[in-house]
């Protein structure tokens, strides 16, 4: 595959992510593990949901930098404007999806759409072996540093998430703010999906990619989100 249809790939498959993660939390019905710190930030105290999400991506770059020192390449300092693209995203799908939160059906209809556009979308960005995106990149630094399986981390980090979204909306609110069943379902449903995604094409795309990997750390297999 020809490095321009890779990065075309890629860029959809960002804009997939985005949408799915959009979805999600239009749903009103629970989001997504890794996103559930920013969302109940921007809830809580009235903030851009784009932009509290790039400023929380940018600190698992710098967590990645700690955790990896001298393993740390320079490429993969790109996180940090790929965040701040994803937060643009993010917003830009937020402004444009306008429906969701009014009745049960439209809401679990949003719910799957969100999970399968975000397995959709980790999955085309992490085969195209470009670069991760920061969520992905803390969780592979630190399965590289400890030697713990990548699913073990996610899994980890996904708890970890919930908990402080959880911890952070109960001492500012009295009440949990973003967890619920969407965010059960989507820490299970978008792994189902990418897993779907690579039976469907590890065999075409990601052996072309592998021709033209650029110079970032290793790539695992995609993780949920």
């Amino acid at each position: 595959m020809k490095t321009f249809n890779r990065i075309v790939i890629y860029i959809c498959g960002l804009l997939t992510l985005a949408l799915g993660i959009v979805l999600n939390t239009k749903a009103n019905l629970g989001v997504s593990p890794i996103i559930s710190v920013p969302y109940s930030i921007a809830v809580i105290w009235g903030q851009n949901l784009g932009a509290v999400t790039a400023g929380f991506y940018i600190l698992f770059v710098i967590g990645q930098l700690v955790i990896l020192r001298k393993r740390f390449r320079p490429v993969q300092f790109l996180q940090i404007p790929l965040s701040i693209i994803f937060g643009v995203l993010i917003n830009f799908f937020g402004e444009l999806i306008t429906i969701g939160g009014k009745d049960l059906p439209t809401d679990l209809v949003l719910l799957v759409l969100g999970i399968f556009f975000t397995g959709l979308g980790a999955a085309l960005t992490m085969m195209m072996n470009i670069l991760p995106n920061a969520a992905d990149g803390i969780v592979q630094a630190v399965s590289q540093r400890t030697g713990k399986k990548l699913g073990a981390v996610k899994n980890i980090l996904d708890a970890s998430c919930v908990a402080v979204a959880a911890a952070i909306s109960m001492a500012a609110t009295g009440r949990i703010i973003g967890i619920g069943l969407g965010t059960v379902l989507a820490a299970v449903g978008v792994g189902r999906v990418i897993a779907l995604v690579n039976r469907l094409y590890q065999k075409k795309l990601p052996a072309q990619a592998a021709r033209f990997k650029l110079d970032a750390a290793p790539q695992k297999p995609p993780v949920k989100l």
